[in-house]
């Protein structure tokens, strides 16, 4: 038996449970309002189609079961004073939170022109899913909500990440059986084998399952209780079941289920912080049962609506041209009694309104929901302290991640409940384990000894999930905190939609003055597609640098730090930004270090600019080298050296692009380069020959609308890759050093005739390249141990 629920606790009072009641009835008369109406809120008058909407739009299956939730989370907000907050993970369960928080008064307070009476309920009604209004899901303008009810999968994720060191934080999830099938959430169930009850909160899921998704039945809801409940003990949950239709029982059994919830969190987080219990405990889990489309319409055209699929959208449909339909729809309105929840200006009845907490207690009102106002900067070390040093440039191979992490160890240390990095197992493989000797990995599953660098109170948040990675990292920046996510270039592309979901939830916060800005999400790839020599080609994708700059140009952000001291100045102004995406791209292996810290931090300050220290140019180049990556980068400065060798009359101009939304017009993107700039750099007449990490057309899409476009000639990543030496990675894909310099010959027409040793050295080379790899595994010394010599 589920000892967590045993306890035995009194009834609500029925006067309690009357008003309870009532608040609920008023939350789904006000779904119904949103969904249908454009006139006659109080249905003072007989309802006629002149009230009705032209277009009806919204989503009433799922509302009546949210709307359950909130006013039982109100009862014990007020009797536990508990700081909470409420995910909806159902699709377009908009019109439910919006007419909770309208009803607890927040709404108001954020929008005042939406008072709390017959004209702010108006226009309540009037915006919903209409031009210029609020769209039908749980958004970014819905007060009390950091989670968008859009793309579906990720509610338990945003939780989880929600309260991790956020010791008094209960996040109540509610999870809909349609959204519990996808992958993401699937996944989600086992985050609680990282949260540890003596510094993080506690996320309460309660799975909805009201049986069927837009067309047909969900997967769960044909389970069993029994088949349900062994799923979840297994996964480490104490699940406790509620079933009804009858609403005022159900209100009961939901209310005690509830309550022990609370109070079985209580107990664990106590046995935790007071009594020294140190094993993962069994959480606690809600699965109610409960009707689709409760309490609306059962029969419409002879056909059963309520508990059923049909329920799902507007379950009466064609009000305009069918009076039938208008009298259902009338029926079913008057059948929740506004005259007794509403008085006759349309406020809501004092002792109901009454139910809800007062002030930041209030689930619209939460600061927590609003994670800005609680950011607190991170203590940054000096980045410069970690810089590398050499005596003679681009001589010396190090790890640049490797440097980075020792940086990252020290923000660790200095942020001990404010900063966390996510990795899908990959902490070490990506040379970042320095962070280990700060924290170790979290995880509240047994600890065996073998393990390294684990532990109960470790806060590395290693799962070998991109996907829970991702949304625990947003859960964390949405309630204030810092992160960084850090994954293998190619997997990044499993959290593209994430990506894209929560760039959209940013830039709609910007323009929705009461939200504050957030930490920024920060990613690190490694593990890069020119340098996957035992994984082959599966490992090799620049993808996810496509993902990013196709988002708005307010939040989009990409790095290509081509070496350790560009990473740790890049990283530096990453970890200080506020509402971006931020994307650095750079490999794990080690690569020759080309910049000294202050010719970095002048580089990454500027983005982009020349590199005089390997250009061979005065003021007019012949051919302008220009590289974004650390791999083009080698490559092109490389071959520059062989220019040096085999043309030496040549003006090469070697340009790098750190920050490549620079290459962007300053009209497209914040950071984009003025003509002036831009021509200063590329110049207006000489060939450009661009090396890109990613795909070619990413710098195309970047320098559209530039009259310098023409000039540019981009190799990049050709989708052709194996398990091979580095060198012929880059050969395989045409960016090799050699390729560049027959390109140069190209474009320079006359230099063949005055240097043809050249095509004649980089073709034999290549031959040479060929043969000696498929004898020796190896690239050719000269290419493998080639450093920069004056």
């Amino acid at each position: 038996m589920n000892t967590l629920f045993e306890n035995h606790l009194p009834a609500i009072p029925q006067d309690e449970l009357l008003r309870m009641h009532a608040w609920w009835r008023a939350a789904n008369y006000l779904n119904v309002g949103q969904i249908y109406l454009r006139a006659n809120p109080l249905l003072k008058e007989k309802l006629t189609v002149e009230h009705i909407k032209p277009r009806l739009l919204g989503h009433w299956g799922t509302s009546p079961g949210l709307n359950l939730v909130y006013v039982h989370l109100n009862r014990l907000i007020k009797k536990y004073d508990l700081d909470t907050i409420y995910m909806a993970g159902p699709g377009h369960g908009g019109p439910a939170i919006i007419a909770n928080v309208w009803l607890e008064g927040s709404y108001s307070e954020f929008y005042p022109e939406i008072t709390n009476d017959e004209t702010g309920m108006l226009k309540l009604f009037r915006q919903f899913s209409t031009p210029g209004g609020i769209p039908s899901h749980v958004s970014v303008p819905t007060p009390g909500s950091i989670h968008e009810g859009g793309e579906l999968g990720y509610v338990l994720l945003h939780a989880f990440g929600a309260v991790m060191d956020n010791s008094d934080l209960l996040v109540a999830a509610v999870v809909g059986d349609g959204e519990s099938e996808t992958g993401p959430l699937a996944g989600s169930w086992k985050s609680i084998d990282f949260i540890n009850p003596k510094r993080d909160g506690a996320v309460l899921p309660i799975l909805h399952l009201n049986g069927y998704k837009i067309s047909g039945p969900t997967v769960w809801a044909r389970h069993s209780d029994e088949d349900l409940r062994k799923f979840f003990e297994g996964q480490g949950y104490a699940p406790c079941f509620v079933e009804g239709d009858d609403p005022m029982i159900v209100h009961q059994s939901f209310g005690a289920a509830m309550e022990k919830a609370v109070l079985a969190i209580r107990a664990i987080q106590k046995a935790a912080r007071e009594d020294g219990a140190d094993e993962r405990p069994r959480w606690p889990l809600i699965v109610l049962r409960t009707p689709k489309g409760w309490t609306g319409p059962k029969i419409v055209d002879g056909i059963q609506v309520e508990g059923t699929f049909r329920s799902h959208q507007v379950p009466v449909a064609d009000i305009l041209i069918n009076p039938e339909h208008l009298h259902i729809l009338e029926a079913w309105m008057r059948s929740y009694k506004p005259e007794e929840l509403f008085d006759d200006h349309g406020a809501f009845r004092p002792e109901y309104a009454a139910l809800a907490p007062e002030g930041k207690r209030r689930m619209g009102s939460n600061p927590q929901s609003n994670g800005g106002e609680l950011t607190q900067a991170l203590k940054l070390p000096n980045f410069e302290e970690f810089q590398v040093k050499f005596e003679q440039r681009a001589r010396e191979r190090l790890g640049s991640t490797q440097i980075l992490g020792s940086y990252i160890r020290e923000i660790y240390r200095n942020n001990p409940t404010n900063f966390r990095l996510f990795c899908p197992d990959e902490t070490n493989s990506n040379r970042l384990g320095a962070v280990f000797d700060v924290s170790d990995r979290g995880l509240m599953s047994e600890i065996r000894p073998g393990d390294d660098h684990i532990s109960h109170d470790g806060r590395v948040m290693e799962v070998l999930s991109e996907h829970c990675c991702h949304g625990w990292l947003e859960g964390y920046n949405l309630t204030g905190r810092h992160g960084l996510f850090a994954t293998y270039e190619a997997f990044a592309m499993i959290v593209d939609s994430m990506a894209m979901q929560h760039a959209k939830w940013i830039e709609h916060a910007e323009r929705v003055s009461w939200r504050a800005p957030i930490p920024s999400l920060n990613y690190l790839l490694t593990s890069t597609c020119w340098r996957n020599d035992h994984n082959g080609f599966s490992h090799q994708g620049p993808g996810f640098i496509d993902t990013i700059i196709h988002r708005k140009p307010a939040v989009a952000r990409v790095y290509l730090p081509p070496d350790a001291n560009c990473l740790l100045s890049v990283a530096d102004h990453c970890f200080t930004s506020r509402n971006y995406l931020n994307l650095i791209v750079i490999d794990k292996q080690p690569q020759l270090q080309w910049l000294t810290m202050e010719e970095a931090k002048a580089h990454c300050a500027k983005g982009a600019g020349v590199w005089d220290m390997y250009s061979n140019q005065p003021d007019e180049p012949d051919i302008v080298l220009a590289c974004a990556g650390d791999i083009p980068t080698q490559e092109t400065i490389a071959a520059a050296w062989l220019l040096r060798r085999y043309a030496p009359d040549l003006k090469v101009r070697v340009a790098n692009v750190v920050d490549l939304m620079r290459l962007c017009s300053s009209a497209r993107h914040p950071h984009g380069m003025s003509d002036t700039e831009f021509t200063g750099i590329f110049t207006t007449k000489a060939p450009v020959i661009f090396a890109f990490h990613g795909y070619p057309g990413v710098i195309h899409d970047l320098l559209h609308g530039r009259e310098a476009h023409d000039q540019f000639h981009v190799r990049g990543y050709l989708e052709e890759g194996t398990t091979t030496t580095p060198f012929d990675m880059v050969v395989l894909n045409r960016i090799s050093r050699l390729h560049l310099c027959l390109d140069v010959l190209r474009y320079v027409p006359d230099l063949l005739v005055k240097s043809p040793e050249l095509a004649v050295h980089c073709k034999s080379l290549l031959e040479e390249h060929d043969r000696y790899i498929r004898e020796h595994f190896d690239d050719l010394p000269e290419i493998r141990d080639w450093v920069w010599s004056d």
